[in-house]
């Protein structure tokens, strides 16, 4: 599929969607001939995958990192070394989560104080 069905799909623009290819997080598995991107449905997995780090605060090097252990995951499902840094990956999240969890409330009350004003 070509960049804006991926776009509508993931609803992330052209330009991060770009810019991702450019800085080599998720490239695009083909080209046309006069050089458009055309992704495949596990590039759009993938793109989700970053989608859903991105509120987490997450910088393109670990999502790098989350994307190479994920591919080396595919190839040997069994590696304890790998199963260990999706584990300390999968604390980092909870951890950011519950941080975003305490600011959406801190947003809450701050809210609900203007409507007091």
């Amino acid at each position: 599929m070509r960049i804006g069905e991926v776009a509508e799909r993931t609803a992330l623009s052209f330009r991060s969607l770009r810019h991702w290819d450019d800085v080599g997080l998720v490239q695009p598995s083909a080209r046309t001939e006069g050089g458009f991107r055309l992704y495949t449905e596990k590039d759009v997995d993938r793109i989700l995958i970053i989608r859903r780090m991105k509120p987490l605060g997450y910088t393109l090097d670990e999502m790098r990192e989350l994307l190479d252990v994920v591919d080396a995951l595919t190839v040997d499902p069994s590696d304890v070394a790998l199963r260990a840094r999706i584990d300390d990956i999968r604390d980092g999240a909870d951890q950011r989560r519950q941080k975003l969890t305490e600011q959406l409330a801190m947003a809450d009350e701050f809210v609900q104080l203007l409507g007091q004003l």
